[in-house]
């Protein structure tokens, strides 16, 4: 099964939301016209970027059929029901979602955060418990400003769901960088062998 590089993962992730985002700006119509036909194109999107990577790859991850199946649900009910709450609740419940589970995991000695990241980076325990809550405390922060700014107007959550959870995500994973850094070069520095 071949692997896709960081590269084109990235840009089948990003194809969703920007069709999202792009439609919601350029569609004619009214504000609701535009924010209805952008969750269309977003379930077409995700299901189109479903396709592309099983054809690339012969699978899919479960965390990509995660997202596809909310976006399927929730998009569903926004279009049902024609109401925008459902697409909009959707990015709270997954970031409360993300961060039970970190918060489940270490309180069940599973730490959720090693068993994706531990083949490629070496930390000790501690610090893989601190990234851990580090993160679950981020994604109640995402679901919290989430919650505001639905509440503000659909053309500005539109922008935070397409730019501004990625951007600061990517915000925040750099500022853990320095931290993961300190413990990876003392982890790094214990298999040199003593000169003595």
């Amino acid at each position: 099964m071949a692997e896709l590089s960081q590269g084109k993962k990235f840009l089948i992730d990003l194809f969703p939301l920007a069709a999202f985002f792009a439609t919601n700006w350029l569609f004619p119509g009214t504000a609701d016209e535009k924010f209805f036909w952008a969750i269309g194109i977003l379930m077409a999107a995700t299901l189109i970027s479903l396709v592309i990577t099983y054809f690339l790859t012969r699978k899919i991850s479960k965390m990509l059929l995660f997202t596809a199946v909310m976006v399927m649900v929730f998009g569903g009910l926004t279009l049902y029901l024609h109401d925008k709450f459902y697409a909009m609740i959707k990015v709270t419940i997954i970031n409360v979602l993300f961060a039970g589970i970190l918060f489940g995991g270490l309180y069940f000695r599973k730490n959720l955060i090693k068993s994706v990241m531990g083949q490629a980076v070496e930390l000790p325990d501690a610090a893989w418990r601190t990234l851990t809550i580090r993160w679950a405390l981020f994604f109640l922060c995402l679901a919290a400003i989430n919650e505001f700014i639905r509440n503000v107007t659909p053309d500005y959550w539109v922008s935070f769901k397409a730019f501004g959870i990625l951007g600061l995500t990517l915000l925040f994973a750099i500022a853990n960088a320095p931290y993961m850094a300190r413990f990876m070069n003392a982890e790094e520095s214990k298999k040199i062998p003593s000169a003595d």
